[in-house]
């Protein structure tokens, strides 16, 4: 795809500002920003100034349409340039509804038979795409040396819950059934994915486990949504300020789920579900600056309550979406590659 004019002139402009010495991107950012005992990175903090300034948000002035617009829009600002080093093809996975679209990622040169991820993107279950989320796929797919699948499931408000989870199930399914087809081992499939793709993600294994049969073996969760029931004390700290909103999550919610009675099903709220033993082991990612962060941590705790085997990593001076930045700066790109490491260690163990 031929990025135009406009777009490739802004994307310079950004990674300029963060070619800039260390001294001259504070003095753009502005004084260090603490808040609950963390300090926010200079490289979260020059982007959040950025993205005021061009009146950038989640959710857009006139809803779904542009909102969704946006997030197309954005990674070509901050995802970086494609690695073609990782190869791309279309796959359609059957569903009762219609069939899935879905991209396969395959690294150069892995061997048939590799460890796949089935990846859920993020974006509230209303925007992000395979498109959106190309360069996190990419970059998973090289640092972990596995294949991803990355699965484009129906999106709010046009199809509410409970149709992404089932997508999301029916995705690993897909994936288990056909992993010679797509190269892989079907006894190494894991299944994740950031913000609402990370709830996908957790939803599908609870799901996946607890029919009997096949199972991921392995939850890659960035920054999740796992109880939509309840707002805990990150929730109020990080409401405004850090991109994504408290008025934001709401307002995604409220696509996704418009019936109250649906927010303390464990398919929508995970960390609801009455016994987590037997789950796959997990990472779980969370960010400091986020409204998301404590049910997140709580879905951890929660894990390794019931004997999961679960890493817990903190990126305390980090926001929601650190991997959508990784074309810029330092401090996004480490957070991911951790998740990607984990990821790697995971499929290779398995």
């Amino acid at each position: 795809m031929t990025i135009p004019l406009p777009v490739r002139i802004q994307a310079a402009v950004v990674r300029g500002m963060y070619a800039l010495p260390e001294g001259v991107r504070r003095a753009i950012a502005g004084k260090p920003v603490v808040r609950d005992g963390q300090t926010l990175a200079l490289d979260a903090q020059l982007i959040l100034k950025l993205q005021r300034q061009s009146k950038a948000a989640l959710v857009m002035p006139g809803g779904v349409e542009p909102s969704r617009a946006a997030m197309e829009y954005a990674r070509y600002l901050v995802g970086g340039p494609t690695l073609h080093s990782v190869a791309a093809r279309a796959v359609g996975i059957p569903q009762e509804q219609g069939e899935l679209a879905a991209t396969l990622y395959t690294p150069e040169g892995l061997a048939e038979g590799s460890g796949l991820l089935v990846y859920l993107h993020g974006g509230g279950w209303v925007v992000g795409s395979r498109t959106s989320h190309d360069h996190v796929a990419r970059f998973l797919a090289q640092r972990a040396h596995v294949r991803v699948l990355s699965v484009e499931y129906r999106l709010a408000p046009e199809h509410v819950f409970p149709a992404a989870a089932e997508d999301a199930l029916a995705a690993f399914d897909y994936a288990h059934a056909k992993a010679a087809d797509l190269g892989a081992d079907p006894e190494r499939i894991a299944i994740g994915g950031d913000s609402a793709g990370g709830n996908l993600a957790a939803v599908a294994a609870q799901q996946a486990v607890r029919r009997g049969g096949p199972a991921p073996v392995f939850q890659l969760l960035l920054y999740p949504a796992t109880d939509a029931s309840t707002r805990r004390p990150s929730r109020e700290l990080f409401a405004d300020g850090f991109f994504l909103t408290g008025a934001d999550a709401d307002w995604f919610l409220e696509q996704y789920a418009p019936e109250p009675a649906d927010r303390t099903d464990p398919r929508l709220s995970p960390l609801l579900a009455g016994d987590l033993a037997g789950l796959p082991s997990a990472y779980i990612g969370t960010a400091g600056f986020d409204p998301l962060r404590d049910e997140g941590e709580a879905y951890a705790r929660a894990l390794e309550e019931a004997g999961v085997a679960v890493r817990l990593s903190r990126q305390p001076d980090l926001i929601h979406g650190y991997v959508n930045y990784i074309g810029i700066g330092r401090r996004f790109r480490e957070a991911t590659a951790e998740a990607a490491e984990a990821l790697r260690q995971a499929l290779a163990a398995a």
